[in-house]
């Protein structure tokens, strides 16, 4: 199970914030390419790659965020919709929903979420969807 926490950027390693500085280079369109991101802050590509989707700024624009998680389910009639069900006690918006056939008597299934509406934490909403009998590994795939 994966914690988030909010730390003082003094104490973590100087690469997480060249990480946040790319990424924002890139999403303001400053450069075109992670390559050339990467290279005006001074970390490797791999840096850039292995923390890209872990480490965030703190701020309002966390409200307007998308998550995708994904998660196996078992071929039960009703887990999808007790899953659904939680997912919007949290206020989260589903944006999206791709399942695929059981194989196994699991299916895959991965969920898109709007979070510009979430009560709660991205932690709180996996905890209440791994408690559900018949869900496997539930994941945080991304979050932007």
């Amino acid at each position: 199970m994966k914690k988030y926490f909010i730390v003082d950027s003094s104490i973590l390693p100087s690469t997480f914030g060249k990480v946040i500085r790319a990424r924002d280079l890139v999403k303001s369109g400053r450069v075109k390419q992670i390559s050339q991101a990467v290279k005006i802050v001074g970390i490797s590509r791999g840096t850039y790659y292995k923390y890209k989707d872990y480490v965030f700024t703190s701020n309002n624009r966390w409200r307007h965020r998308k998550a995708v998680i994904s998660l196996m389910l078992q071929n039960q009639r009703g887990i999808l919709s007790k899953v659904l069900s939680h997912i919007s006690q949290t206020n989260a918006s589903i944006l999206t929903i791709n399942q695929n056939i059981p194989i196994h008597n699991v299916a895959s299934v991965v969920i898109s979420l709007d979070l510009s509406s979430m009560t709660g934490t991205m932690h709180h909403i996996l905890t209440l969807i791994r408690a559900i009998p018949g869900t496997r590994d539930v994941h945080l795939v991304s979050i932007e």
